[in-house]
């Protein structure tokens, strides 16, 4: 196992080392907006700008790897995550800082981009659990061990910047030297989001509604620390819980999923969700450990619902449909994680930082709601082509690894070589 792992050791390394800076990054931002004074309705549109950026990246950034391959792609891409970090301590500006988190969002989607598409293609039937389980497991890790860097300095300070530009400037390292194999050109995927509701209502409006969540988190989460008062030390832990739960409940999900109706599995999960954010309200102002417990139980339902709807839209697809459909539900989570802090940001504002849980229990009231509601409208049977299996995916920031299944169209393979590619991208990650 560990010897199948060798060839992967350089890009995964660079994986930590990134998700390291983009957990300080993640952290450090919101927790310096806070200390300037900013509101959160101010907060919310910096954070627009990072969605834009990431959602634009996974239609443009293939076409940058298809004209230079994608080593120089990557050192591009990182080092434009160093400028965007640097430039924030720089010029403390918030219309400033929305452009540089935009620069951010694409260098960050474009980064996994590239990532997830080596791994996607060099990785085999006997290794991919193993793989990708590290993978996830990496993302993981680095994301925490990024957000309690910045107990260690002080925000107002450029000291956590420059510490963030260093990391993403040393993430680069492994992956440039490296003598692996590279993968094939990507193509841009093509997308057909009025197809694809035609086809799969639930899954279109839940990738959505789970876009809008973990856009929201991801954006707002570090907000919604300080403004209840918690230190960073404690603000880092409950970040690390909430993402400690969605790792943890990726496979139970995944495998109830796999066995019945996937929206029943969303029924339940709306519901787990609603009375999660009902009780983080409740708990708000009480001890840390109680927020810390129930943020896991958040977690456990907040990202691993993606790729719930991801799998339901690939119940009902033709094996040469796979890419197509990945990409159009990544246009439309794209698409929730920039209207996520646009909603929520303006009620935490006038109603307070718990307000953010209010807006998670309405969003996970329609999402499991809904789900109930197509299931009384059409037989779980009705259309299903072949049940695929449920694919775990890292916890942040979602919607990178649909983008990257465009790269399993290589430039040049028969079509019928691409759908064999593309159909192994759906064994699930923890099957040997």
């Amino acid at each position: 196992m560990v010897a199948s792992l060798i060839p992967f050791a350089s890009l995964l390394l660079s994986t930590l080392l990134m998700m390291v800076g983009f957990g300080l990054q993640s952290y450090v931002i919101p927790v310096r907006a806070v200390a300037e004074g900013w509101s959160t309705q101010t907060i919310t549109w910096i954070a627009t700008g990072y969605t834009l950026g990431f959602t634009s990246s996974c239609i443009v950034t293939p076409k940058f790897i298809l004209a230079v391959g994608h080593v120089r792609v990557f050192v591009a891409l990182v080092t434009l995550l160093s400028i965007a970090i640097l430039l924030c301590s720089v010029l403390v500006d918030w219309r400033a800082w929305m452009l540089f988190r935009t620069i951010s969002g694409f260098a960050i989607a474009g980064s996994y981009l590239i990532i997830e598409s080596w791994l996607n293609e060099r990785v085999t039937n006997d290794n991919r659990a193993g793989v990708f389980s590290l993978y996830v497991m990496t993302t993981m890790v680095g994301g925490i061990a990024g957000q309690y860097l910045v107990p260690l300095g002080d925000p107002k300070s450029t000291t956590l910047f420059i510490l963030c530009a260093i990391i993403f400037s040393v993430s680069l390292l492994p992956t440039a030297l490296t003598s692996s194999p590279l993968p094939a050109a990507p193509t841009q995927a093509r997308f057909n989001v009025p197809k694809l509701y035609r086809r799969s209502p639930v899954a279109v409006v839940g990738a959505f509604l789970a876009g809008a969540l973990a856009g929201a988190w991801l954006n707002l989460g570090g907000v919604f620390t300080q403004r209840i008062g918690l230190t960073t030390t404690q603000g880092a832990t409950l970040l690390a819980a909430l993402l400690v739960g969605s790792t943890l409940a990726q496979i139970p999900i995944g495998r109830a999923s796999d066995r019945m109706d996937r929206r029943l599995v969303m029924v339940a999960c709306g519901g787990v969700g609603v009375a999660a954010s009902l009780a983080m309200i409740a708990v708000q102002g009480g001890a840390p450990v109680l927020l810390y417990i129930v943020a896991g139980l958040v977690g456990c339902v907040l990202f691993p619902i993606y790729a719930l709807n991801v799998a339901h839209a690939n119940d009902l697809a033709q094996p040469d449909e796979y890419v197509e459909i990945s990409s159009g539900m990544m246009i439309v989570y794209g698409i929730g994680t920039i209207s996520g802090p646009l909603v929520a940001g303006p009620v935490m504002d006038r109603f307070g930082p718990s307000a953010l849980f209010v807006v998670f229990t309405l969003y996970f009231a329609l999402y499991g709601g809904y789900a109930a509601w197509r299931i009384m409208r059409r037989d779980a049977q009705t259309g299903m082509v072949v049940k695929t299996d449920y694919q775990a995916m890292p916890v942040q920031p979602l919607g990178a690894e649909t983008c990257a299944a465009a790269a399993l169209q290589g430039e040049g393979l028969p079509d019928e070589a691409a759908e064999d590619l593309v159909a192994d991208t759906t064994t699930p990650q923890w099957k040997s």
